[in-house]
């Protein structure tokens, strides 16, 4: 197998370090679309938001995810990707797409112990725990519909890695 694998899912939701655990299992090279584009810009995200807008960064990171897109790459995705239905065609066409989901309340403990303030910029303005239910409620429906395979990441990464594995396999044998 050598085609691209996209992780989907909200923030916190572990797609870069499943990302990271996944490409090393499967020989591929690991790219994190946020990181590609910090590292391209050298803006974090929230100085991209506050000087294009969130219109902005989103042409950004729809750029960054044709251009990272290559065979045998693992592309961590922006939790906002899939909000371009450009995005999630592109993706569901190019390779498999894993939604990574995890309930609000899990979203919201990781986000609070472990708070990028910089790469994440709030999108509301409210409470962490009330943004992720609102703004997770908003875009299931969208990783649905993008993704290939829904894998439980409430777990340790080991078993998240596991699960996508058999996820993977099971698809290419039909």
């Amino acid at each position: 197998m050598t085609q691209p694998i996209f992780l989907v899912g909200a923030r916190g939701c572990g797609k870069t370090t499943i990302g990271k655990a996944l490409a090393k299992a499967l020989g591929y090279a690991f790219v994190d679309t946020d990181h590609w584009l910090l590292e391209s810009t050298r803006m974090t995200v929230a100085e991209i938001v506050e000087s294009e807008g969130w219109p902005g960064f989103r042409a950004r990171e729809t750029q960054a995810l044709k251009t990272v897109t290559a065979p045998s790459t693992l592309v961590a995705t922006g939790g906002g990707m899939v909000l371009a239905a450009e995005n999630r065609q592109f993706m569901r066409e190019k390779g498999a797409v894993i939604y990574l989901q995890v309930e609000p309340q899990e979203l919201a403990r990781r986000l609070e112990a472990f708070p990028e303030e910089g790469q994440r910029p709030t999108l509301t303005g409210k409470p962490v725990s009330q943004e992720i239910s609102e703004v997770l409620a908003d875009r299931e429906p969208l990783y649905r519909q993008a993704a290939h395979h829904v894998i439980n990441a409430a777990r340790a990464p080991e078993q998240v890695v596991a699960a996508i594995l058999a996820a993977l396999r099971l698809a290419q044998a039909s």
